[in-house]
């Protein structure tokens, strides 16, 4: 072991080393990568300097998902603290599902629910941390069912149950409905309003509809911090709705519901206490390795009733609160909370604010830019970190395009409603002013490669 950590030692000093020079990789066409990268397996043992270079080949060719130049997805960067717990974890080998195997690490993931929970406003409140926030959202969608029809998980959905979230909301929806029988055509799509918020209005005329038609609404499903344009929900409309009309609701917050550590930001989520069910990933705002989703919920005997099975065979010891199994979806768990543990307890609580403030500070700064500049086109809104512009009317996909092939920056571009536009995330803690700056110097020099070829 000792031999191959010393290895690990060697391909990651040299994998940061180049990642300054070349912060973005050539990407390999799919046709080609597995036979150029020599992917594929043989029946007799590699040679041990040959192993060596093939791994180290796959690690370089790999996108750069932590350098600085890294603004395509909800994620980003590298908290150092974070990614020594997370490679603790890989040591450990721990699976959470009983305290008798995690010891510790039960507790570690304890008392990070306890404290999410805290900030949420759950009083008495448990959840437990799935794998992504796709996950998170199933979980909620599976509690409000059986919430609304306690039969349902014994007998199976008899209902026809329908259920809520807004045209721009997260694409596990759908599938989760699926997963969940409640079945994809019942999932209602709620118009947003011009900021990109669920339409409240249109929320109440959907859900009487269905009323009138015989269905069984159950769950609402609201977003802090859209994926595309960073919306966040009007939780307290929302959950005036569902009260009146005996709703579930969860707020998706996987991209941006770390608010709640920030004094300056957490209005942003003003009424999430009184949701239902409340998630967030501390691998996108909080800058841990992936994954790290936090599930919370102020029913705690409604997520043992919807997510506990016994099993003797497990479950030896007389710690049903540690037994993390017992409120959780899987059986088999690695490691998810070490990584997040090891970072918030070396900043506090004050340095995860500071982690989050710094995002809307870089925000603020790339927007600043692009409203001071006549070459470029806003088309984002306040209070949110995706920036959303254009730049000299060069369609976004293809300028995000050639900037991923030409291997100088990675970025993504979105739509909202009629507009199609290039979405600049500044989720990744680790960068200042002078990464942003970078980025649109970068920007500009291919815009104006384009623009010549053009003529």
């Amino acid at each position: 072991m000792l031999k191959e950590l010393a290895f690990f030692n060697e391909i990651v000093s040299k994998l940061l080393e180049i990642e300054e020079n070349e912060p973005v990789v050539k990407p390999i066409p799919t046709d080609a990568v597995i036979q150029n990268l020599d992917l594929g397996f043989e029946d007799e043992p590699m040679d041990e300097s040959n192993w060596k270079e093939v791994v180290e080949n796959a690690v370089m060719n790999t996108p750069r998902t932590a350098s600085k130049l890294f603004f395509n997805q909800l994620f980003g960067g590298r908290q150092p603290k974070a990614v020594l717990g997370d490679l603790l974890a890989v040591i450990l080998n721990n699976s959470m599902y009983t305290y008798k195997v995690a010891g510790p690490q039960a507790g570690i993931e304890k008392s990070i629910i306890k404290k999410s929970c805290e900030l949420v406003g759950y009083k008495n409140g448990d959840g437990t941390m799935p794998p992504g926030g796709s996950m998170s959202n199933f979980m909620g969608l599976v509690m409000a069912r059986d919430a609304k029809d306690a039969s349902a998980s014994t007998q199976g959905v008899t209902k026809r149950m329908t259920l809520y979230t807004s045209k721009t909301s997260h694409y596990s929806t759908p599938k989760n409905a699926a997963f969940g029988g409640i079945g994809r055509e019942n999932v209602r799509y709620i118009k947003n309003n011009a900021v990109g918020q669920m339409d409240t209005d249109d929320l109440v005329h959907r859900i009487e509809q269905d009323l009138e038609a015989g269905f069984t609404p159950f769950y609402v499903n609201a977003t802090a911090g859209t994926t595309v344009l960073g919306a966040f929900d009007d939780c307290n409309a929302i959950a005036d709705v569902c009260e009146k009309y005996d709703l579930w609701l969860h707020v998706d917050g996987a991209y941006c519901g770390a608010v709640i550590f920030s004094d300056n930001y957490k209005h942003l989520v003003a009424g999430s206490e009184r949701s239902d069910s409340f998630s967030y990933n501390a691998h996108k705002m909080l800058g841990t390795p992936l994954s790290s989703s936090i599930f919370l919920t102020k029913h705690k005997a409604q997520l043992v009733k919807s997510f506990s099975n016994d099993a003797e065979y497990l479950y030896q010891t007389d710690a049903d609160d540690f037994d993390l199994g017992k409120t959780s979806i899987q059986c088999g768990r690695r490691n998810d909370a070490l990584k997040l543990w090891t970072l918030w307890k070396s900043v506090g609580n004050n340095g995860l604010e500071d982690i989050v403030d710094n995002q809307f500070h870089l925000a603020q700064y790339a927007r600043e830019y692009v409203r001071n500049n006549p070459n470029y086109t806003e088309y984002g809104i306040a209070d949110s970190v995706s920036i959303c512009f254009n730049y000299k009317n060069i369609p976004a996909k293809t300028i995000c395009t050639v900037l991923y092939e030409k291997a100088t920056a990675m970025v993504g571009y979105g739509q909202f409603g009629e507009d199609e536009f290039i979405r600049l995330v500044t989720v990744n803690a680790t960068n200042g002013e002078t990464e942003i700056k970078k980025f649109f110097e970068v920007l500009e020099a291919t815009g104006e490669e384009l623009v010549t070829q053009s003529v």
